[in-house]
C-alpha cells in the first residue's frame, strides 16, 4: 500500500483492473484474480524491492566449491541476501524504482518467485524455499485486491505520498518503522 500511495498513477491503474474484472459481484474469486495480472506484476514488484526477510535462511555448502572464482570449502555457511539480489543493476533495468510493468515484457514472463529464475527470491528458492508460499501468494493477491475493489485510499491530511517514511526495521519480517496510516474511503460503485 506505501508504494501505491507513493505512485498514484500505479494505484489508479490497479484499481481500475481490479474494479473492472469484479465490477459489481459481491466477492471476489480465484478466477477472478487470475484475471488480474497487473495486480500480479504490483506484488511481484512489491517484493523484489521490499522482501519479507531480506537475508534468507542459512545455507552450509557441503562440499568444496568455487564459484566465479571463489573457493568456498565445504561446511561454509552461506547467507543470501534477497534484498541485494532484488536491487542488482545487473539484473534489474531502473533498480531502485517502482516499476511493476518491468514483469510485463516477454523476458521477464517466468520471472516469479515459483520459477527457478533466481532474480526474484523473496521467499528463497529451490527445496529451501518458504513451504507457506503459496498461501502467502494468494492471502497477499486476494487481500490488496479487496482493498482496492472497496476503497479509495489516500494519505490524512492531505500528505503526498512522495512524503511516506519508506524506512524499514527488522524482526522476525521486516516491516516498515513507521506505520502506515490512511485513509480509507468507501469506493462508490460499492452496494
Amino acid at each position: 500500500m506505501a508504494e501505491l500511495l507513493r505512485h498514484p498513477e500505479i494505484m489508479k491503474e490497479v484499481q481500475d483492473e481490479v474494479r473492472r474484472i469484479i465490477g459489481s459481484k459481491p466477492s471476489i474469486t480465484e478466477e477472478d484474480i487470475e484475471q488480474m495480472h497487473y495486480l500480479k506484476m504490483v506484488i511481484k514488484e512489491t517484493l523484489r524491492l521490499h522482501p519479507p526477510a531480506p537475508l534468507l535462511v542459512p545455507r552450509e555448502s557441503t562440499q568444496d566449491v568455487k564459484i566465479q572464482g571463489y573457493d568456498i570449502p565445504a561446511k561454509t555457511r552461506v547467507i543470501i541476501n534477497a534484498w541485494a539480489i532484488g536491487r542488482e543493476p545487473l539484473s534489474w533495468e531502473r533498480a531502485e524504482e517502482f516499476h511493476p510493468m518491468r514483469f510485463m515484457n516477454a523476458d521477464s514472463s517466468c520471472i516469479d518467485f515459483r520459477c527457478h529464475n533466481f532474480q526474484l527470491i523473496p521467499f528463497g528458492a529451490g527445496r529451501r524455499g518458504c513451504p507457506g508460499i503459496e498461501f502467502a501468494v494468494a492471502m497477499d493477491e486476494l487481500v490488496l485486491a479487496n482493498l482496492l475493489h472497496m476503497f479509495d485510499w489516500t494519505l490524512p491530511n492531505g500528505a503526498s505520498g512522495k512524503d511516506l517514511d519508506m524506512d524499514e526495521a527488522s524482526g522476525l519480517t521486516i516491516h516498515k518503522k513507521s506505520p502506515l496510516l490512511l485513509v480509507a474511503t468507501p469506493h462508490n460503485n460499492i452496494e
